[in-house]
């Protein structure tokens, strides 16, 4: 009888049960609102912040002192003040919602620990940034929106050099894979990949997450690949081969760089957007701030999440056509198809494996798992064990 990739792939997804289908449907669908509430949530802590008028006293008890230190001084406040009172919703969002789906068993004081160490590392970054931001608004004229893509690509390509190396580790325990069975498969995909072998790690994932992952992170020397000890634990060792062969796809083929360059000129869109119409936002929220004024700050990052919101179906797709082409590159080079469903299909506990075609191309930043398992029982079918 020949081999059905239709109904092979069906067999996979409905393996999972249809309470375990259900109830990934319903936490998607509860993602896909959260987007909308989310945009909520900061609007109401824009007006708060705007109606409270610290960020305008802070400005003015700083108007001797230089405007870099201005800018620095008010986006550490911001951050630090709609950090604390976004804390009830962030608990909600991030920590009860995850453990009420058994996606997480991180203990609360941990997740607190580990989010104000968050906000204090996103605080600094930001504050930095937008320093420079601020400086092309002051010195580049009118058309400071259009260096704001370089200024971007600069601050990204600096995080993605800096992150496994130094803030990853922060929340996280890397280390090298133990030595085994699977240690060696992965050395010698990463050797015949031209990935250096002391870049594949094993991080502990499992104290944030139950989730079945693995990523690739960081530019130049600081790229390294990692797996949560969840899929190390959970997998079998071709799916261990079969999902490294995916990221080491995204390692080889580039797409760290190519996301720089989209996220960059998306960038240049949405602060052109925000040059703009920036006086209108003001108004909407009652702020008298200019654009260049610091204390314009929150309107600004509203609007930046507006933008962010409304051009999620493009970065989406672009996403996934990085996963697609990963996808393949783990079939011919590894060529494990049923190991690699097998993995996906341990990411649908999280992810709706069978959305309609628009939910995915609105919300879903990979290719659903029934359609990527379907390539994989296609490719089986093309290409049959000899």
């Amino acid at each position: 009888m020949a081999f059905d990739p239709q109904a092979a792939t069906a067999a996979y997804i409905d393996s999972l049960g249809p309470e375990a289908l259900a109830r990934a449907a319903e936490y998607t669908a509860g993602n896909h609102w959260l987007l909308f509430w989310n945009l909520v949530a900061s609007g109401v802590i824009t007006w708060a912040i705007v109606r409270w008028g610290v960020l305008e006293r802070l400005e003015a008890r700083l108007g001797g002192r230089g405007p870099n230190i201005r800018v620095f001084a008010v986006a550490i406040v911001y951050f630090l003040v709609s950090a604390a009172l976004r804390l009830p919703w962030t608990l909600y969002e991030d920590w009860w919602r995850e453990l009420s789906y058994e996606l997480s068993s991180q203990p609360l004081t941990d997740f607190l620990g580990q989010h104000v160490l968050g906000i204090a590392v996103f605080a600094l970054l930001g504050a930095l940034f937008f320093v420079g931001l601020y400086a092309l608004i002051r010195r580049a004229g009118s058309r400071w929106w259009l260096w704001s893509g370089g200024l971007t690509a600069a601050a990204l390509s600096a995080f993605l050099l800096a992150a496994p190396v130094v803030i990853e580790p922060l929340f996280n325990d890397f280390r090298p894979v133990p030595d085994g069975e699977v240690r060696d498969a992965l050395l010698d995909m990463a050797q015949q990949a031209g990935v250096p072998a002391e870049r594949i790690f094993v991080y502990d994932g499992s104290r944030q997450s139950n989730n079945f992952t693995a990523n690739v992170s960081g530019i130049g020397g600081s790229a390294r690949i990692a797996i949560s000890d969840v899929a190390l634990k959970g997998a079998s060792l071709d799916e261990v081969r079969a999902v490294t062969g995916h990221e080491i796809g995204h390692y080889v083929l580039g797409h760290v760089w190519r996301t720089v360059a989209v996220l960059s000129a998306l960038a240049i869109l949405a602060f052109f957007l925000v040059d703009r119409l920036f006086p209108r936002f003001a108004r909407a929220f009652g702020s008298r701030a200019s654009l260049a004024d610091p204390s314009g700050l929150p309107v600004l990052l509203f609007m930046l999440a507006l933008f962010s919101v409304l051009s999620e179906p493009v970065t989406n797709a672009f996403i996934r056509l990085g996963e697609n082409q990963s996808d393949r590159y783990s079939l011919e080079t590894v060529n494990l198809p049923d190991a690699l469903a097998s993995a996906l299909v341990k990411t649908a506990e999280y992810r709706n494996p069978r959305p309609t075609r628009l939910q995915e191309w609105l919300f879903y930043s990979h290719p659903s798992v029934e359609r990527r398992v379907r390539r994989a029982m296609e490719w089986k079918a093309a290409h049959p064990p000899h």
